[in-house]
């Protein structure tokens, strides 16, 4: 859609724009074309922000710019303004990038945070060992967007699952699986073990969901949820 509307979008105000060329200045016009990129970049992505620049830039040249319905400029002017709309336009695109990569980073730490705060708080509430690792089965199940979690004492590699490691990478058949670009693995268990004083307490043995791609964010979180518990089982014995 993003890329959709960066194609038709100035194509379809310069177009309505052409019927106002004895009355509205060609700057005016232009900085109408930057708002159209300003909101295919704030909704879309790069590429549709990059799209909709160059798009304003052509076909403002082709119904605004003399000679009219024609991809050609004869005054220095109007070429002066078509190069700073499609700068303009690139520029704006790449803020927009930044600003939601910035946001997608501030809800990364506020994600890590409420998850550092579930884990705690599933921990505080004690309770039996069966009933701890439920809450946590359920927790994990949220946080990773599982389809099932079951936890397993004293078990670790049997049926040779993906492994979510320390550090939120997954590794399978002793290679590192790209989340981010595949999601989890659906061909196999994931396990996450759940280890106390260098010990094997067991292993929480997971299922993703169909087209599951938790951030590395909420993988780390999961590992923060696992070692917590690992202490509370360990000390329970």
């Amino acid at each position: 859609m993003a890329i959709g509307a960066a194609v038709v979008g100035p194509l379809a105000v310069s177009a309505a724009l052409a019927g106002l060329r004895g009355s509205l200045p060609n700057t005016d016009a232009a900085l109408v074309l930057v708002l159209v990129v300003v909101a295919v970049a704030a909704f879309g992505n790069r590429l549709a922000g990059y799209l909709a620049a160059a798009s304003a830039a052509v076909w403002f040249d082709f119904f605004l710019t003399v000679p009219y319905e024609r991809f050609s400029i004869e005054r220095r002017a109007d070429l002066k303004t078509t190069v700073l709309l499609l700068v303009i336009g690139v520029a704006v695109c790449e803020l927009a990038v930044w600003g939601r990569r910035q946001a997608a980073l501030a809800s990364g730490r506020a994600a890590y945070l409420a998850g550092i705060r579930e884990a705690a708080e599933v921990v505080a509430v004690g309770g039996s060992g069966s009933k701890l690792v439920q809450d946590v089965s359920a927790a994990l199940v949220r946080t990773l967007g599982l389809k099932s979690c079951l936890f397993e004492r004293g078990v670790a590699g049997v049926g040779q699952p993906a492994r979510l490691l320390h550090d939120g990478d997954v590794q399978w058949q002793g290679k590192a699986w790209d989340v981010d670009r595949r999601g989890l693995p659906q061909d196999t268990d994931i396990e996450l073990l759940v280890e106390s004083g260098g010990q094997l307490v067991g292993r929480f043995l997971m299922r993703a969901d169909a087209d599951t791609h938790p951030s590395r964010t909420q993988r780390v979180v999961a590992v923060v949820l696992g070692g917590q518990v690992s202490g509370a089982l360990g000390r329970r014995g």
